[in-house]
């Protein structure tokens, strides 16, 4: 018989994590694990404030589905059993991690990848002044790929070549976190395009976002809070041309695989992401990384401790996870 167990874990953050809708020093993160016959699987997921979640609030969830996960639910009877987000996320992750363990088959052979190489991660850059932005790029500007914070009510040109200056070599994504405007769209997106930034994340608000087809558009945009699903993907057409695809907001890794096959039928490229949680969050989302033209599975180096076992990181290198971690 299957067992479920629930718990609310903390890992505090190295320094201070600090986005346009404000700073965090601790990743509080739900863990869902399901034990058979002495196997064990888990799941971790990060609930998000922005989608109305709390952390009580998704240990419950998940909590009230035990008699199902206990009788025996499969991935697929959850799909329809728990709407996307954060719970279903936990849940689904750790079924994942369950059946390879039971099996003997790794997690991303399940999911049709042959091979599972190392990625490159983009690692992040917090919202502060220009000077301490510029500071945190530098001490960073040896990682290939940056992502930086911006969203302030002012200053953000400023910020954005200050990050340049600080690492010319770097490939650098602005992500504002729908902290700009309609009256300041053009001038950011203009200030990106000059210092050569590669993308621009969810740069207005998720239900302000029409605005996108009525200007032009010099770097591509990528879209994140405005894309949680498939049910979310069909108004996207001609506002972005990237999604971020996070297991948090798509409920699990078996909506995530839908969801990217479903993306790129539509013609759009793809980023791997992840709220700030641990190796255990990441270590699903990496089966999708070799389909993404951006990996941002920086989580667990923006940490003062992680998981044992983790991921194990070589600078931005990130490679899969061994099966004691997941999958």
């Amino acid at each position: 018989m299957r067992k479920l167990t629930v718990s609310i874990d903390r890992f505090p953050i190295a320094g201070k994590f600090t986005i346009a809708r404000g700073s965090r020093t601790e990743a509080v993160v739900v863990t869902a694990t399901i034990s058979e016959g002495g196997t064990v699987g888990h799941g971790e997921c990060v609930p998000y404030p922005r989608y109305g979640e709390t952390v009580e609030g998704v240990a419950a969830a998940i909590e009230a589905i035990a008699p199902q996960i206990e009788a025996g639910l499969t991935r697929e009877a959850l799909q329809n059993l728990m709407p996307a987000g954060a719970a279903r996320n936990a849940v689904d992750c750790a079924l994942w991690d369950l059946d390879a363990k039971r099996s003997g088959i790794r997690a991303h052979l399940t999911a049709g990848l042959t091979r599972w190489p190392p990625a490159t991660t983009a690692y992040t850059i917090s919202l502060g002044t220009p000077e301490e932005m510029a500071e945190a790029a530098a001490r960073a500007a040896q990682r290939p790929i940056l992502k930086v914070k911006f969203g302030a009510p002012d200053g953000d040109i400023e910020r954005i070549r200050a990050v340049r200056r600080a690492a010319p070599q770097a490939t650098l994504i602005a992500d504002a976190n729908e902290g700009w405007t309609e009256d300041n769209l053009e001038a950011h997106l203009a200030a990106c395009a000059d210092e050569g930034y590669a993308l621009v994340e969810q740069p207005l608000p998720a239900k302000a976002d029409e605005y996108l087809r009525r200007i032009s558009r010099p770097v591509p945009i990528l879209a994140d809070e405005s894309v949680h699903d498939r049910a979310s993907l069909d108004r996207l057409t001609g506002l972005y041309e990237v999604i971020n695809i996070k297991l948090d907001k798509t409920g699990g890794l078996t909506e995530a695989l839908a969801l990217a096959d479903a993306a790129e039928a539509k013609g759009f490229s793809l980023m791997i992401g992840c709220m700030v949680g641990t190796s255990l969050a990441m270590a699903p989302a990496l089966v999708l990384a070799p389909r993404a033209r951006f990996v941002d599975l920086d989580g667990p180096l923006l940490l003062a401790r992680d998981r044992e076992p983790g991921l194990r990181y070589e600078g931005s290198i990130v490679y899969p996870p061994e099966p004691a971690l997941w999958g």
